[in-house]
């Protein structure tokens, strides 16, 4: 007990004892800065849908976070199986792949957002290519997609190093025994690759769920919500109610409606997740 007790202080004031200072706030209307205000019950929760601020908000991180989702497991698993094969100089395609995950996300939208706006018009002007000859991220069609490529670009390097770790585990002799039965590569994909990292694929989708719904840092660095608020996220929309316009408690009540909804689908995944395995 002695020895658990200050890892468990240090966890218990820096996590636990805030969540529920947040709940706690969350039932009034602190703006954040004065030390008065009022208890307010549930009044935040309610006005959370109806305004279409959030409701917009939540659309777009949702289908953000859809893309995200499919394209990082698609990618994330079919890189992995590249690397993971026999092929000269794996070892520094390796090492080279994995440098983005040591950069910073703010860094990296920051870097992109100046090259959408300095070099792709330039390119696109040059070979004539109409889509592409001015800033994309001032594109309400492109804003959205140039974010969800940063993020891929940046985000796909801890996923595929999972799925690498994952393929590895899985024992050679069970892929020799099914060549030799004639097995296809699709069958021996699905019936022995996909069992054996189906774990990893729950935390991949865990994980990149979690980023998806609570996206900011690109946003921020790179569009900042808009063209037009297309590109406003949820975690984008809290910030501004509880940073610019001082609305601290409401932002702490969307905060945690977000967090419920990460928790129940994480929790539902995870349950399917488990149920597969067990058959």
């Amino acid at each position: 007990m002695l020895f658990t007790a200050p890892g468990f202080f240090l966890y218990s004031f820096f996590f636990i004892m805030p969540v529920i200072m947040g709940i706690y706030y969350s039932t009034t209307d602190w703006d954040g800065i004065t030390k008065s205000y009022n208890f307010i019950g549930f009044d935040n929760y309610l006005k959370i849908f109806r305004t279409g601020q959030f409701t917009d908000a939540l659309f777009f991180t949702i289908k953000y976070t859809v893309l995200l989702v499919v394209f990082t497991i698609v990618f994330g698993l079919g890189i992995a199986m590249l690397l993971n094969r026999k092929i000269k100089g794996r070892t520094f395609f390796r090492g080279i792949y994995f440098i983005p995950a040591v950069l910073s996300s703010l860094t990296v939208g920051l870097i992109f957002n100046k090259i959408c706006y300095y070099i792709i018009p330039v390119i696109g002007k040059f070979l004539h290519i109409q889509a592409i000859s001015q800033n994309p991220l001032a594109d309400k069609n492109l804003a959205m997609w140039v974010i969800l490529f940063v993020n891929l670009w940046q985000g796909l390097c801890i996923p595929t190093l999972l799925f690498l770790a994952g393929l590895q585990s899985v024992p050679t002799d069970l892929y020799d025994g099914a060549a030799l039965d004639g097995a296809s590569a699709w069958d021996i994909f699905r019936y022995i690759t996909v069992p054996f990292i189906l774990p990893v694929v729950s935390v991949v989708f865990v994980l990149t769920l979690k980023g998806g719904l609570m996206v900011f840092d690109y946003i921020k660095a790179m569009t900042e919500g808009g063209p037009g608020n297309t590109t406003r996220s949820v975690a984008m929309l809290i910030y501004k109610h509880g940073f610019t316009q001082n609305k601290y408690a409401f932002a702490i009540a969307e905060a945690i409606f977000m967090g419920l909804v990460v928790a129940a689908i994480s929790a539902v995944q995870i349950y399917f997740t488990d149920k597969k395995k067990a058959v």
